[in-house]
């Protein structure tokens, strides 16, 4: 471990939180100092099922964690609908932000967060772990070959998991009063991230909702997809459900190559991750095959990408307070974008499925 590392609390017990207080424990510059639940009991039995050491302190609330003057940083995981009254609290009392996703019900709501991690010059980052996979920038730099890959026209995203039935029924996902964004939130969060990704976070013209939308009673989206259309024609699909079986596919093609994965979300495996580049290809003499295939790109992964996110979340809250930085501005931007075009998507829903313009 480094030498005066981040203390991190957590507020909040959700079965996310045990995934990053693990990718806590392994970044080498983060320790975990606290955690906090509505109950006290609650977040002692989340201590001991996690077998966090002595040293972490146990809180029966959201606000002793934020009162405690010995962490830095907190990570929420918290319902959507309680993301503004808590990631602003914590922002006032000086402590960094690490926001589950989706970071808010509307990006009105996230810019009060995002105003009150400004105020207090408080890093922002949400919880999008791939994006800190070693495999995500070899990605980029084999996009950004116009050699081999050539000039990007068109993306297609999936992130969809078919829940049991106790998921459909209780999960907070499901709940108009919990998070009210369901499977657009929850998994389109990462398809549209991953669009905006691709394209250098350029915004699209239009966006326009699939007319095949499945809810729930309380009126909370299960499955939807849309289109997204940039003013240069370049163009992009994804979909998203709790009701179809696994899939994390990110499909980019160029003028001259595509790249394939079908893991872009959660690597298959934690120490290494692989992507499908395929370059130059055309069909072999009376079509019966194709002239290039795939070449399979493997990359190593030092830590789980998750504990690279507390890592890189670490080192830019490391340099605010060790050399007096201001906060990246570039994560709180990604995030705003993101949500820009998620409202989007369920404006065009709302609006039986019109285009919207960005």
């Amino acid at each position: 471990m480094a030498e005066n590392p981040i203390r991190f609390g957590i507020i909040g017990c959700a079965e996310i939180a045990r995934k990053v207080a693990r990718a806590i424990t392994l970044a080498p510059n983060s320790t975990l100092s606290a955690i906090g639940s509505r109950s006290i009991d609650k977040a002692r039995r989340f201590a001991a099922q996690n077998g966090f050491p002595d040293s972490v302190k146990i809180y029966g609330s959201y606000d002793a964690v934020l009162d405690d003057p010995s962490v830095d940083a907190v990570y929420v995981p918290l319902p959507t609908s309680l993301h503004v009254r808590w990631a602003v609290s914590a922002a006032e009392r000086k402590k960094h932000v690490l926001l589950e996703k989706p970071t808010a019900l509307n990006v009105a709501d996230l810019d009060l967060i995002l105003d009150a991690c400004r105020s207090s010059g408080v890093q922002f980052m949400d919880g999008t772990m791939w994006m800190h996979h070693p495999r995500t920038q070899m990605m980029k730099e084999a996009l950004s070959d116009t050699t081999r890959f050539g000039q990007l026209r068109s993306i297609h995203s999936t992130s969809t998991y078919a829940a049991a039935k106790e998921f459909l029924e209780n999960d907070i996902r499901v709940k108009p009063d919990m998070d009210a964004l369901g499977a657009l939130g929850d998994a389109g969060w990462y398809c549209i991230r991953a669009i905006l990704w691709a394209t250098d976070y350029q915004l699209p013209k239009i966006v326009a909702a699939f007319p095949a939308v499945d809810f729930n009673q309380r009126g909370v989206i299960l499955s939807c997809g849309s289109s997204l259309r940039w003013e240069d024609n370049k163009v992009a699909t994804f979909h998203c459900s709790f009701l179809a079986h696994e899939s994390m596919d990110l499909n980019l093609y160029g003028n001259v190559g595509s790249l394939r994965l079908w893991d872009f979300i959660i690597p298959y495996e934690e120490t290494s991750a692989f992507f499908s580049l395929t370059s130059g290809a055309d069909f072999s003499e009376l079509h019966l095959g194709w002239t290039n295939k795939p070449e399979e790109v493997r990359v190593a992964s030092p830590l789980p990408q998750e504990a690279l996110m507390v890592q890189e979340f670490a080192r830019l809250v490391m340099s605010i307070r060790d050399f007096r930085c201001g906060p990246d501005p570039e994560w709180p931007q990604i995030s705003r974008r993101t949500q820009l075009v998620l409202d989007a998507v369920k404006k065009s829903i709302e609006l039986g499925f019109k285009p919207v313009e960005l």
